[in-house]
């Protein structure tokens, strides 16, 4: 059940505000004995109450009373508090990145292998954003299939944004597709690339019938291989990325000759 604690009051505040309420204007004896607040602590909880705009107070009396703002009014005061509570967090969080962003490293790679895995669509998905978000100078993406696990177009955005913060970073992006796969995909989807990610000179799309896996080389460097359902190539099982230097130079030497051969697609 919703509180006004919830909006940030304390059990006092609450208990106190929702007497006045009840008694009208009333003074912090009274306020105290139908609240149940100690008197020791009222003059302090009704201090708060004001600071919060849910009271007003009467200095001319003696003893001074107190009245409650309507309830409406109050709770959107309340609100307003949270909001700019919230977005001074936000703010705080922004700085604390910006300043660790400066700060954490990574470990300079080395020649040691090291692969890890991705099963079932979603973490699939996640992985090979993740993979591409951490590029520092090309992504290479070659796709021979439209999973039917997939919702294409979540799928199309989150990749969408992630190749559009790269391009930005100053990424070199390629992306090579079977032709029967462009014509597969939504209107959405071509639109998203063609206004978002196909006005930047760094990002390049092409076809070609002889596309027959699905990967992304990362920095030339990282491989993330797409590896379908052992039962059903229309679904995708996992992905497997692969951190050698070594393997990727093999991949990129036969995707190269691929690419020059392929033909160059239009997406506006």
């Amino acid at each position: 059940m919703a509180s006004l604690r919830d909006l940030g009051l304390s059990e006092y505040e609450a208990r106190v505000y929702r007497t006045l309420l009840d008694t009208g204007p009333t003074t912090a004896k009274e306020l105290s004995r139908e609240s149940e607040v100690p008197m020791g602590r009222i003059y302090d909880v009704l201090a708060n109450i004001e600071t919060h705009r849910l009271a007003r107070s009467q200095n001319a009396s003696r003893p001074k009373k107190y009245v409650a703002v309507e309830p409406e009014t109050a709770l959107d005061r309340l609100l307003d508090d949270r909001h700019q509570e919230l977005e001074a967090k936000a703010d705080q969080y922004e700085a604390v990145v910006d300043e660790l962003s400066q700060t954490l490293d990574a470990t300079e790679s080395t020649d040691e292998r090291f692969w890890t895995a991705a099963v079932g669509p979603e973490d699939t998905v996640d992985l090979l954003v993740e993979r591409i978000a951490s590029a520092d100078e090309s992504v290479v993406m070659v796709a021979s299939m439209l999973s039917a696990q997939f919702d294409v177009d979540t799928v199309g955005d989150r990749v969408a944004e992630a190749l559009d913060a790269a391009l930005n970073r100053g990424v070199e992006v390629s992306l090579l597709m079977r032709p029967e796969l462009v014509d597969a995909l939504p209107e959405t989807v071509g639109e998203r690339y063609a206004h978002v990610l196909s006005p930047s000179e760094r990002f390049r799309t092409r076809t070609s019938d002889a596309v027959e896996h699905t990967f992304t080389v990362v920095d030339g460097a990282e491989t993330c291989i797409e590896v379908g359902h052992p039962l059903d190539r229309t679904k995708v099982f996992a992905m497997i990325d692969l951190a050698d230097a070594e393997f990727a130079t093999q991949v990129m030497a036969e995707f190269e000759p691929r690419w020059e051969r392929a033909e160059p697609l239009d997406l506006e």
